[in-house]
């Protein structure tokens, strides 16, 4: 069962909405002032067809691997997708609440997850929200193009994460054939889980046919262990507490978190899907732009 959220008229949770809906409009208005002409060319955009080389067109939208088939010069066509569904996956269990400093890594992923949601909204398009918590779903919002669906989202989001487990793969297949017709997936997490299991969810969205992105977020101390003298670890879902010296585990405890990195890239690499890590003393703002100015470069 869905554990009891707060009252929407607790205080504290309107204050919550009101921060997190500032917060994700400041991000988008940041990213859209100048540089950023239209969020819909930053990840709306869907390859139509192939049409020959005229002298003059942009070198950037040739094929490059029809050339090598066929020696000639063929340039891919796009077209806007039109009525775009997308979807906000958020991760929402335990380990999201973990923060060294002022914003959780649950408080970044909210509030990129608003963001992107702002920007789709703004475009007419919909967007629907899931948040993920131990072997399934919690919340959930269906799509919608409605202007003050982004208030409905933030109100979602804004209690922040439970104390359920970690279990993103399960969560996945069981969120995958709920979501309808293609569309656009933006996943939202730690992803402290098992590599295979994760796969196995992707994939199911992927086999839906959605376009898959991940954002994986992690904390600045998870990334960097800055940690020196004895620390007492907090165990979050469920594990214990651990004492210990940080730079006796330092150099292992790096090389691990490498490998976990460099097994979802792979994995992601090999579902055609973006990985995107986002730190959490970052600027969000400026990472997600940096993440849509990659994504039209390659199109």
């Amino acid at each position: 069962m869905t554990p009891q959220q707060p009252s929407p008229l607790d205080p504290a949770v309107l204050a919550r909405i009101e921060r997190l809906e500032l917060e994700a409009r400041q991000v988008v208005e940041g990213m859209l002032a100048g540089r950023h002409r239209s969020p819909r060319h930053g990840f709306a955009v869907e390859f139509a067809q192939h049409r020959p080389y005229v002298p003059g067109d942009d070198l950037k939208h040739i094929d490059w691997k029809v050339y090598g088939r066929t020696e000639r010069f063929h340039l891919k066509q796009y077209e806007q997708e039109i009525n775009l569904v997308a979807w906000m996956l958020v991760d929402a269990s335990e380990s999201m609440s973990y923060a060294s400093a002022e914003r959780s890594k649950y408080d970044v992923a909210a509030i990129a997850a608003a963001a992107l949601s702002y920007m789709v909204l703004a475009q007419t398009d919909s967007v629907g929200l899931m948040t993920l918590s131990g072997l399934s779903s919690g919340a959930e919002l269906r799509p919608s193009s409605q202007r003050t669906h982004l208030r409905e989202i933030c109100r979602v989001l804004a209690p922040g994460p439970g104390r359920q487990t970690t279990n993103i793969g399960q969560a996945l297949h069981q969120l995958a054939p709920r979501m309808g017709r293609r569309g656009i997936v933006f996943l939202l997490s730690d992803l402290l889980d098992e590599v295979g299991a994760i796969r196995q969810g992707l994939q199911h969205l992927v086999f839906h046919k959605h376009e898959v992105i991940v954002f994986h977020v992690l904390d600045a101390a998870e990334l960097d262990f800055p940690f020196r003298h004895l620390t007492l670890f907090r165990g979050l879902e469920g594990l214990p507490d651990v004492l210990t010296d940080p730079a006796s585990i330092r150099e292992s405890y790096l090389r691990a978190l490498a490998q976990h990195q460099a097994a979802l890239q792979s994995c992601c690499r090999e579902l055609e899907i973006d990985y995107v890590l986002l730190r959490t003393d970052a600027d969000l703002g400026h990472e997600l732009a940096a993440y849509l100015q990659k994504r039209r470069q390659q199109r």
